[in-house]
Order: structure tokens, then C-alpha cells, then sequence
């Protein structure tokens, strides 16, 4: 979203710009139709001038009543720096978005900023397993296809869970951050409670890497297959072809030419 302020003086500039165009050209139009019909006197030549210096005359008005009108309004409020550049910010990542490998950049370097930004507190360690986890189900959410029915909701469920556990790892840290410094009277109650979040957080964690094996499961038992793979069959078939070819081939030799006399 463009600054709004900007904007508006952009535009206020553009008009002002205009209108002082239309108006030189309506004069220099008029000074010439008031010249040259007196001096070659009236026909149609004269009514093109005297109709472009009225049309002229006409645009510069309008542009000087938009200008006017533009200026009576109050100019929007200047953005304050960090919304300003917030809205730098949302415009690169989504300009690199639309690229074709923009998606999986945007979401690696926001993983590692939260990896860093997590980097010395207990939900370190929790994060980058949950980071680990998280990608190895999105590279199987494609072979989940044989549950039918239940596929869709795994993967809801799984993304709900990411992004409760990423809240919570977030909370863990925040709570440590304020233990250190806390006074002597509320930091034990807030050292018992990041003992607590840091337990639901490993368990969570070690949950959804649960989930994330026995997806791995299925997919391994979906792709093993009863028989011998339709592939190495047709390459076995073609091998002993081969050979056979090759042996006859090699008889033919060794009776040689039953066309050459004996």
C-alpha cells in the first residue's frame, strides 16, 4: 500500500502541473484566434481556432476547480516509521512471493529469523525439532492420498498443532526473558510457570513428531509393493530376451553360412 500522504501531494502536483498547461495553452490559442480572424477575416479556419481556444479554456477551468477542491481537503496524516516500514516490507515479500521460488524463500528466511530470534532460551531446541517435523510432513502431504477422507483433516489438524506450538515456543521465551528480569518476589511464580509451558511445549512437540512417523508409516506401507516392482519385471523379461537373442546369434556363427558350400 502506497503512503497515502505521498499520494496526495503527488496528485495535488499533478493537477496544479495541469492546469497551468491548459491555461497557457487556452491563452496562446486565444491570442491567436483573436489575431488572425480580424486579420484573414472570418471562415472556417477561424471557427477551429476559436473552438480549440474555447476547449482549451474549458480544461483549464475543470483543472482549476479539481485543484481547488483537492486543496480544500485535509492531507492525510504522516505514517509513522515503523508502520512505514512495515508496509516496505510487506511490498518486498510480496513482490519476491511472485516469483516462482519466492514462496519456499520467504518461508526459510522467516524460520531462521524465529530460530535466531528463539536462539538462548529453552524453546530453542523444541523449535528446531518442530521446524524438523513440520518439514518432513509437508514433503509427504502429497503421498497422503490413499486416506480417503481422512487426509484433509490430518494435515488441518497438523497445521493447527504447528501453529499452537509455535505460539506456545514464543510464550515460553517471553516468559523466560521477563524471569530474568523479574524481581525476587514474582520470579518464582514465573519460573514455575516456564517450567510448565516448557513441558507442554516438549510434549507437543514430541506429539506431533508422532504424527509425523506414523504418516511416514503409512506412505512406506502404501509404497511397498506385494510382488516385484512392475519395472524390474519388464527390465528381467527384457534381459533374458537379450540373452536368448544373443545365444542364437552366437549358434548361427558356429554353424556358419548355409549358403557357403561345403
Amino acid at each position: 500500500m502506497a503512503d497515502e500522504r505521498a499520494r496526495y501531494f503527488r496528485r495535488l502536483r499533478r493537477l496544479r502541473a495541469s492546469a497551468r498547461r491548459w491555461s497557457v495553452t487556452a491563452g496562446g490559442l486565444g491570442g491567436a484566434a483573436a489575431v488572425l480572424t480580424p486579420y484573414a477575416g472570418l471562415g472556417l479556419p477561424d471557427a477551429a481556432w476559436a473552438g480549440a481556444a474555447g476547449g482549451a479554456l474549458a480544461l483549464a477551468a475543470w483543472r482549476w476547480i479539481d485543484l481547488r477542491a483537492l486543496a480544500a481537503q485535509p492531507a492525510p496524516p504522516e505514517l509513522d516509521p515503523a508502520e512505514a516500514a512495515a508496509r516496505s516490507r510487506a511490498r518486498l515479500v510480496a513482490a519476491v512471493e511472485r516469483l516462482p521460488v519466492g514462496p519456499n524463500v520467504v518461508a526459510e528466511v522467516r524460520r531462521v529469523r524465529a530460530r535466531v530470534a528463539l536462539r538462548g532460551t529453552a524453546a530453542a531446541e523444541p523449535w528446531a525439532r518442530l521446524d524438523r517435523a513440520a518439514l518432513t510432513l509437508a514433503g509427504m502431504a502429497g503421498r497422503l492420498t490413499g486416506l480417503t477422507g481422512l487426509a484433509d483433516p490430518v494435515k488441518l489438524e497438523a497445521a493447527a498443532a504447528d501453529r499452537s506450538l509455535r505460539d506456545l515456543a514464543e510464550r515460553v521465551a517471553s516468559v523466560e526473558r521477563a524471569v530474568r528480569l523479574a524481581p525476587s518476589p514474582a520470579r518464582e511464580s514465573l519460573a514455575d510457570t516456564h517450567r510448565v509451558l516448557v513441558t507442554q511445549l516438549h510434549e507437543g512437540v514430541a506429539a506431533y513428531e508422532h504424527l509425523v512417523v506414523a504418516a511416514a508409516g503409512y506412505v512406506a506401507e502404501d509404497a511397498r509393493p506385494t510382488d516385484a516392482h512392475p519395472a524390474a519385471s519388464r527390465l528381467t523379461e527384457a534381459t533374458d530376451l537379450l540373452h536368448g537373442v544373443a545365444s542364437a546369434l552366437a549358434e548361427l556363427r558356429a554353424v556358419g553360412d548355409p549358403r557357403r558350400p561345403a
